[in-house]
C-alpha cells in the first residue's frame, strides 16, 4: 500500500446545523452539495483539498483523539477565532512548528496546525 493523503475524517456531532455552521462560518469550510442520501442526517465540508464529514450521533468522550487543520499563521488564526467567541489554547512549539487546540460545538477537539521550517 503506497497511501497518498487523507481524504476525510468523520466526526459524531449531535447537532448538524451547528457543526455545519461552525465548519463552515467560523473555520472557513465549504459546505458540499454532493452529499448522496445515506440514510441519515450528516454533511460533508471541504476543509482545503480534506474533507470533514459530519454524522449525526452521540459523541464520543474526549480522549484526546483528535484531527489537525494545517494554517499558515497560527498566531493570527487564534486572534481570529477568540474575536469570533471561540476558546482557542495558547500556540505551543511542536517539533519545527507550533499547534493551539479548539473543541467544535460538540465537544470533538480540533487541532491548528502551522508547519515549522
Amino acid at each position: 500500500m503506497r497511501p497518498l493523503a487523507v481524504h476525510h475524517v468523520s466526526l459524531n456531532v449531535p447537532d448538524v446545523g451547528a457543526g455545519i455552521d461552525f465548519y463552515v462560518r467560523i473555520l472557513g469550510g465549504t459546505l458540499r452539495k454532493d452529499r448522496p442520501d445515506l440514510g441519515f442526517d450528516g454533511a460533508w465540508i471541504d476543509i482545503g483539498a480534506q474533507q470533514v464529514h459530519l454524522l449525526r450521533g452521540a459523541v464520543p468522550t474526549d480522549t484526546g483523539q483528535h484531527f489537525a487543520i494545517q494554517v499558515d499563521d497560527l498566531r493570527s488564526v487564534i486572534a481570529e477565532l477568540r474575536s469570533s467567541g471561540v476558546e482557542v489554547s495558547d500556540a505551543t512549539p511542536i517539533g519545527s512548528g507550533h499547534q493551539a487546540f479548539l473543541h467544535d460545538p460538540a465537544n470533538n477537539l480540533v487541532e491548528l496546525h502551522e508547519v515549522g521550517a
